[in-house]
């Protein structure tokens, strides 16, 4: 025999009932505070209050009609509808990405270095040796999206993790560039605290027959581990200054071909190979200190994400020695007789790529659903208006 459907419906009042008695005794307190019957904005106010108490409560919105009748009585009469209690909206990756401003941050592989014309003006002014470059990927980034807040530019040459912390050529600290405002990050540090540049000079101004190359592994080691601790602080001070943005770390790029088959700028075969180990090494460092910090955040299903996009392969069938390399090989002037700073930096075809990377990882996102959230209202009548400012939680 079917259920009676009054009973039914007695039964989900009562359940219904039960697990909002404290928060429909919160209501009743703020409407015996207004000391005069609510209608209109000052109705639907109490109606946001509810709402949001029963999201931070987990429980279900868009509850029943009668309920917000029972709850806010005194709003509904003659027949008129209740005010409808606000919805949370879960934001795609993307939305979150776009909600706020881009800040990028880095060294010479974000300020880009390897298309940096030298004597040039570097974007955003500041230091002339930061050398960011219109042909990095920040600002194709940049040009790709639309950000609420704008896009700032502050990735320098040479930058150490304590160089993003602390200042670089008596400028202000990138980290400081960030703030609550701030909804994308991207950073690309680590090669400079692994001290690739001498480690690359040693290699190159070596005799040819010797293994002083490859005789360095020791000490880019020791310097990969003292690089975790410092990694860990750049990222949770950006978090601490931009708790609900997304930070996109990148990895480095291979250099040299996978299987390599000559020598090139002194660098033998074997020392292209261990080079390429090594970076792939410094990327496992970089990648195993991005992910801890991420599953913190899915642990306490907090806002925001720290996600890592794996570059070791983005230049592969294009590194240094090929017919269309995306990584600049050694350049030298000639008439001061030194290495310019291009060197082993990627070249335009290069930036373009990481930009194409950068851009996937905004649509595609964290591989999860994000925490962020946006708090909309919805009309209840003709004759009422959503309430103002509903927006972005912050």
């Amino acid at each position: 025999m079917a259920d009676d459907p009054g009973e039914s419906a007695l039964d989900e009042k009562t359940r219904a009932a039960r697990g909002i008695a404290g928060l429909a005794d919160l209501a009743g307190t703020i409407r015996r505070a207004a000391a005069t019957r609510m209608t209109g904005v000052a109705g639907m106010v109490v109606a946001a209050a509810l709402g949001v108490a029963l999201a931070l409560a987990a429980l279900p919105l868009g509850l029943p009609a009668w309920l917000g009748c029972a709850v806010l009585g005194e709003v509904c009469e003659g027949g008129e509808e209740p005010p409808a209690l606000p919805r949370l909206t879960r934001l795609t990756p993307a939305q979150v990405a776009l909600s706020g401003g881009y800040v990028a941050l880095g060294d010479s592989y974000s300020s880009g270095e390897g298309v940096y014309v030298a004597g040039g003006a570097p974007l955003n002014g500041g230091a002339d040796r930061c050398h960011r470059a219109e042909g990095s990927y920040v600002p194709l980034v940049a040009g790709a999206h639309r950000f609420g807040g704008g896009t700032g530019f502050w990735a320098c040459s040479g930058a150490t993790t304590r160089q993003i912390l602390r200042g670089q050529y008596g400028q202000r600290p990138q980290i400081s560039r960030v703030d609550a405002t701030t909804s994308l990050v991207t950073v690309s540090v680590g090669g400079n605290d692994a001290g690739f540049v001498p480690v690359l000079t040693a290699c190159i101004a070596k005799l040819p027959w010797s293994s002083a190359c490859v005789d360095q592994e020791a000490e880019v080691t020791r310097r990969l581990e003292r690089l975790r601790p410092s990694l860990r602080e750049v990222l949770r001070e950006i978090r601490s200054r931009a708790p609900r943005a997304r930070v996109i770390v990148l990895g480095y790029p291979r250099p040299f071909p996978a299987g390599p088959s000559g020598s090139v700028s002194n660098l033998s075969a074997a020392d292209q190979r261990w080079i390429n180990a090594m970076t792939r090494r410094l990327n496992d460092v970089v990648a195993t200190v991005a992910g801890e910090f991420e599953r913190q955040i899915v642990a306490f299903g907090a806002p925001g994400s720290v996600e890592y996009v794996d570059a070791h392969e983005a230049f592969d069938g294009h590194e240094v020695g090929s017919p269309r390399p995306y990584v600049n090989g050694l350049m030298v002037d000639l008439g001061e007789f030194t290495v310019e700073p291009r060197s082993f930096h990627p070249t335009a075809d290069g930036y373009r790529r990481f930009a194409e990377l950068v851009n996937r990882q905004i649509a595609a996102g964290p591989g999860r659903p994000m925490n962020d959230f946006r708090l909309t209202t919805a009309a209840v009548s003709r004759s009422r208006a959503p309430l103002p400012g509903a927006g972005p939680l912050r």
